[in-house]
């Protein structure tokens, strides 16, 4: 074995034990560099110890970098890797304090490095929340053409709405232009109601109230949507184990009831 496969095994595997530590490491090397972007961003803090914050913040950087690199290096497919989910989560991860040369405040942005603890579930090797996570993306991706025409159903409705409120409310009452009227019918829908903008006629009273009745369907119709995506999904998954007879999900090997190796055909979708 190669240098560069052991490279390989060590950052990409965790079976390893070299490999599970440098995980470890790197897992809480992520989540001191979050908790330092969090306390820099406390103004009594960042004044009393702004030199050890940039310092930390620069040495996380390099290292992350660093990281960064070589598994762009150790990969077979390097372009593969890099627009991948993980490999944009690590660009993004390190990008923000080059960015904070040119705007200020960017470094901030460093938080994105806490979707790396995600690795957590590799690394424990917690297969039932990989199954998990699997089932609720399966049933996102088939519930998403019902979502996207009733989210562009919604949109028609906030417009709709907030034209109305402009020409009912008036300028004189806060509704400013349609683009203020359809903050206005947003708010009201998704049941905030910040209050700066109200109406103040009969007429804009009766329509913000059929607005507020329509916000609690929009907020049961997606939920009831990929509930029953996610019921669809998971009675293709589980199936019975045939000496118990108790469920279990497709690409289990043993039963966790009883125990009973379960055959690679039956275990397989």
């Amino acid at each position: 074995m190669t240098a560069r496969e052991k490279l390989y095994n060590i950052v990409f595997e965790t079976d390893s034990k070299p490999g599970r530590q440098f995980d470890l490491v790197l897992l809480w090397s992520i989540l001191a560099s979050v908790i330092t972007v969090i306390m820099e961003s406390v103004p009594t803090i960042h004044s009393r110890y702004k030199i050890i914050f940039t310092v930390l913040e620069w040495s996380f950087t390099i290292i992350f970098t660093i990281e960064y690199l070589v598994r762009i290096y150790i990969t077979n497919k390097p372009w593969k890797y890099i627009f991948s989910f993980w490999g944009m989560v690590d660009l993004l991860s390190v990008i923000p304090t080059y960015v904070s040369f040119f705007i200020v405040g960017a470094q901030y942005l460093l938080v994105v490095r806490i979707f790396r603890l995600l690795r957590v579930f590799r690394i424990l090797k917690l297969a039932r929340f990989n199954q998990e996570a699997n089932l609720l993306m399966r049933a996102m991706k088939s519930s998403l053409h019902k979502i996207s025409i009733f989210l562009f159903a919604v949109f028609t409705i906030v417009i709709l709405l907030g034209t109305v409120m402009y020409v009912v409310e008036k300028p004189e009452n806060g509704f400013t232009s349609i683009p203020q009227s359809i903050y206005w019918a947003i708010i009201t829908i998704t049941t905030v109601g910040y209050g700066d903008v109200v109406p103040h006629t009969v007429v804009g009273k009766i329509i913000s109230s059929f607005a507020m009745i329509i916000g609690y369907a929009i907020i049961a119709v997606p939920t009831g949507i990929v509930t029953v995506a996610m019921g669809k999904a998971q009675s293709k998954d589980e199936q019975k184990c045939d000496v118990c007879s108790s469920h279990y999900t497709a690409g289990d090997k043993y039963c966790s009831n009883c125990g009973t190796a379960l055959s690679t055909k039956s275990a397989l979708p």
